[in-house]
């Protein structure tokens, strides 16, 4: 089985080096149509670089299609004319990969109150704003897969990155809505847990470990994820060839009666509310109330 994007149109954000211009550079060997997104030069978001119109070379130089972009995830109009280029030049847009992202990591002590904003406002505004500005094209096409990026930050922790743990979680929750909206316009949302060695990261793994840990080895999961038969709302690991999937979980729990919803009631529970032996993925958000109301409705009858 070969996955190809011939006849696709695929935005990235974030594409000038790194993880982004891998995947741009990889859609386009696919046959895809790819626009190019890069703002900052530095991990920080500062500065200004022409490594988007340098991938656009390497594109072309394969007898791929590609186009620049220096439009913010920010600003959302800069977002909206990003895509309007893409379809004029090529007729729609099929795949957004939310790649773009920022670093700005203190503890949360010394954290400035401006740089948890702006990288919540990168990671999971700027996702948002670029998938909204794709959305109704891929509404009206019946078809459509994006993709965001979060962490193992966001979904497990990491000291020093509150900011960008938040952000990360964010946008995993923004797929979790995203893939029951877009279902029955045939668009898939899926999440992304990359480990890459990359600017963003380069002062944090040895040097042994930088090198496994490639940009290209993230590709596969990342590619899989957007093309035309991939799941919706994955959240799947990938670094250095290990790939593995995450989940949102919940339990059963417990009923307690009247007279038991104490505080006293609660902590005397707790053995059998933290218990996760009949742990299960809840498909939507209302699961949570159907399981009580289930847990009532047996209470009731029995």
């Amino acid at each position: 089985m070969t996955i190809s994007f011939e006849g696709r149109v695929a935005i990235v954000t974030g594409a000038g080096g790194g993880l982004g211009r891998a995947y741009a550079l990889e859609l386009a060997r696919r046959g895809a149509k790819v626009v190019v997104n890069d703002l900052g030069g530095s991990r920080d978001g500062t500065g200004h670089s022409d490594a988007a119109l340098k991938v656009v070379e390497e594109i072309e130089a394969m007898g791929g299609e590609a186009m620049s972009n220096g439009g913010s995830v920010t600003e959302y109009e800069q977002m909206v004319e990003m895509v309007a280029r893409a379809k004029e030049r090529w007729g729609g847009v099929h795949v957004l990969i939310n790649n773009a992202g920022i670093l700005r990591d203190k503890s949360f002590t010394k954290m400035d109150p401006a740089d948890f904003e702006m990288v919540v406002k990168v990671h999971l505004i700027g996702s948002a704003f670029a998938t909204k500005a794709c959305w109704d094209t891929m509404r009206e096409q019946n078809y459509g897969r994006i993709l965001m990026t979060a962490s193992s930050t966001g979904l497990f922790g990491n000291f020093g990155q509150a900011n960008y743990g938040a952000a990360k979680l964010g946008v995993a929750g923004l797929t979790k809505t995203l893939y029951l909206e877009g279902a029955k316009n045939n668009i898939k949302v899926n999440t992304l847990a990359p480990v890459a060695a990359t600017r963003m990261t380069e002062d944090i793994f040895p040097e042994e470990a930088f090198k496994l840990f490639n940009p290209e080895s993230v590709v596969p999961a990342a590619l899989f994820l957007v093309s035309e038969d991939s799941p919706t709302n994955a959240i799947v690991g990938a670094g250095a060839g290990g790939y593995h999937s995450s989940w949102v979980t919940m339990n059963k729990g417990v009923l307690l009666p009247p007279a038991g919803q104490t505080v006293e009631g609660f902590a005397a529970n707790w053995d059998k509310i933290s218990d996760r032996t009949d742990d299960f993925v809840p498909r939507s958000g209302p699961e949570q109330a159907q399981v009580i109301i289930g847990q009532l409705q047996a209470a009731m009858k029995g």
